[in-house]
Order: structure tokens, then sequence, then C-alpha cells
């Protein structure tokens, strides 16, 4: 008895879902508006976008980071215990200024020790002299006698020959002057390597310490790396491009930058070196770039982001990118045509892409473009243009 009381409510229950379904089907053909209007189908409701004619570019936005324009190590070049240290991280330097001082005592002795060896070698000089003037006046004397018949030739020959001696050590003894004067101003100089000074040759007069190596009383040997210093204003970016980008890379290129470090902040840069090889790991080349950063607000380490102008289209004609639509795997638009109530399919070609901005190529690009409502419609649809506040409107016949 229950089976038969169930039968009856299915049917019932599926002769209403029949009809529903009837329903719609009935409203999707149109069949209201045949019955209202004719045969006519509604038109279907878009939202429609200027085509414009301006400039496009197409951007490239790379991940990098910052290196230090020029780096330089201050360094010994003699060994000592480090007396004191003038300078320390993050302070800035000058060309020329002393940044550190060894205990120079071993040094002060050596000067002391080169004076007393030049006066040494004075005197031997002196003596020298006179032997050689003295040797001088016997010769004279001699061949003065010898043509006087008083001295033989033998012994003129002995007095010429201890002339020729003398002369010989005054030489030696000018020699060792020189020698000595040597070693006293390399004594001086290596006394002077005990001031250690910050002399790099090239860029900006100051620059800043990064890095701190040694501390005060600990001994170091030649060469010995102390501090680090680097040159900030300008800094260089340092970005890695495909073979894809590559050749839209150029010296001289304008460069727009921006670190997680200072939101919001934009920093200008310019393209300065670019690498003539790929590395073979990534495929990538190195691009360099050239930073102002006369707030010294960038700092070495820091990752950027680095946006680049790859190509620019003067005219173009530009779409938004949401008007873009695919018919049988063809990229189109729906133009809008002059009477304001149909549109027409073109097929189009798409170029540089800028944010939600497309360059497109094609024939019959001009007026009005369907950006919203693309599924509704096909090639000659009826459309009926909707707005909202702040859109353009679109003129009347």
């Amino acid at each position: 008895m229950e089976l038969g009381r169930i039968k009856p409510l299915a049917a019932i229950v599926l002769i209403v879902a029949v009809a529903a379904l009837g329903w719609i089907v009935f409203r999707q053909s149109g069949g209201q508006d045949s019955h209202e209007g004719g045969g006519k189908s509604q038109p279907a409701p878009v939202k429609v976008a200027k085509i414009e004619i301006e400039p496009i570019e197409l951007r490239r936005t790379f991940s990098g980071a910052l290196e230090a324009q020029a780096k330089f190590i201050v360094a010994p070049k003699v060994s000592g215990r480090v007396k004191r240290m003038t300078v320390d991280l993050a302070d800035t330097v000058r060309r020329g200024q002393v940044v550190a001082e060894l205990d120079n005592d071993e040094y002060v002795q050596a000067v002391a020790q080169a004076k007393a060896d030049l006066e040494v070698a004075k005197a031997k000089l002196a003596e020298a002299i006179s032997a050689f003037e003295i040797a001088n006046r016997d010769r004279e004397r001699a061949e003065t006698l010898r043509k006087r018949g008083v001295v033989s030739e033998s012994q003129l020959d002995t007095v010429k020959a201890n002339r020729l001696a003398k002369q010989a050590q005054l030489e030696v003894a000018e020699a060792q002057v020189t020698r000595a004067e040597s070693s006293l101003e390399t004594a001086k100089i290596r006394l002077g390597y005990t001031k250690i000074t910050a002399d790099w040759t090239s860029g900006n007069s100051t620059r800043v310490v990064a890095e701190r190596y040694v501390d005060q009383g600990e001994t170091v040997s030649a060469n010995t790396p102390l501090l680090l210093i680097v040159e900030l204003n300008p800094i260089t970016g340092v970005i890695f491009v495909t073979e894809k980008d590559y050749t839209g890379m150029k010296s001289g290129q304008s460069v727009l930058l921006t670190t997680d470090a200072f939101p919001g902040k934009e920093f200008i840069g310019e393209i300065v070196r670019i690498a003539p090889i790929f590395r073979q790991s990534t495929r990538q080349a190195r691009v360099e770039l050239k930073i102002k950063n006369p707030e010294q607000l960038l700092k070495p380490g820091m990752f950027i982001r680095a946006t680049v102008v790859i190509d620019r289209v003067v005219e173009a004609i530009v779409v938004p990118e949401q008007a873009l639509s695919t018919r049988d795997d063809r990229t189109g638009v729906f133009v809008l045509k002059e009477d304001k109530q149909t549109v027409i399919w073109r097929e189009v070609k798409v170029g540089i892409r800028d944010g939600e901005r497309v360059q497109v190529e094609g024939e019959g690009l001009s007026g009005w473009v369907v950006t919203l409502g693309q599924q509704l419609v096909d090639d000659g649809s009826r459309v009926a243009i909707s707005s909202e506040p702040g859109d353009i409107a679109v003129p009347s016949q």
C-alpha cells in the first residue's frame, strides 16, 4: 500500500521538473521575445572601452642585489702590534686619513741606526777625499821632480799607482754614503708605514668603513687586512637577464629600482655594463647598474627589484587586456560598430603588454571595444551597452 502512494508522488515531481526545464529552455531560446517582440532576441548587455592610439612600453622587472661601487682593503705594509685603531665600523673615512697605528719602537731604532751608519760613511768619505788630495799633490810633485831628473821613472809610477788607489777608495766611500742615505730613507719609510693610511686613488674623497677585522693589541703581519672601506655613492646594482631580454639591454638605459627596506620609495639608476657572456649554469648574463645614492640609504647586500623598459612603441593601438577573447583558438576583440547596437569580431595579434593595457595589431581597430560580456556575443550580435558611475559615455550616432 505504501508503494502505491510513492509512485504517484514521484510522477508529480517528475512532471514539475520537466515543466521547469522547458520553461528555462523557452526563455533562453527567446520565446518571450517572440511572443512580445516579433521573434527578435534581446541585446546582450556588455561594457565597452575606447580603443586608444598612444605610447606603450614593454617593461621587465628583475630581482637583484646591491654591491659597493668600489672597495678598498686597508692592510699594513710592515708587521707589528696594532697600537691604535682610529676608525670603527660605519665611520666615514677621508682619502689619505690615518686609520691605524702600529707599535713603532723597532722602526724608530732602525732609523737611528741608519743615521749612525750614514755619519760613519760620511766620515770615511771625508778621509778618502783627504787621502785622494794628498795623492794628487804627490803625483804633481813627482812629475815635476822627474822632469828635473831627481826621481826615477819607477818612483813616478809608484806615486801614480798610489793616486789611483786613493781615487778608488774615494769612489767606494762615496758609494757607501749613497748606500747609507738609501738605508736611512728606507728606515724612515718603514717607520712611516707604522701609520696606516687609506690611500685609494679614484672615486669620491670619502668612503665608509664596511668591515673591521682586527682590534687594538693584535699582532699582524704585512698585508694582513685591517679594514674594508667602500664607496656608497653611487652604488652598484647587479641583475641577471635571460637571452630573451638580453637584446633589450643597452648601456645608458634608465632603470627604476625599489627595495623592501624603503617601501614606496623609488630610486633611479642606469645600465653601465653588460656582460658579453652567459653563465653556463643559469644561462643568464650579468648586468650592472649605476645608482645615485646621495643619502646613502642603499647598502651593499640589499635586494632590489629593477624595472627596465625593454621596448617602446610611440603610436600603438591599445585596448584593455580584458577585451581579449578567444574564438576557435584565435585571439581577437569585439569592436562596436558605428550603429552602436552590434559588434563585429576582429582577429588581432597581441604585442606589448603593460599592466592592464595591451598593444594589438589588426584591421578595423577603431572606436570602442567590448571589455565585459564577450561570452554572450558573437560576430554580428546585438548588444546593449551598460554603464556604471565613472564610465566614459559612448557617443550616440
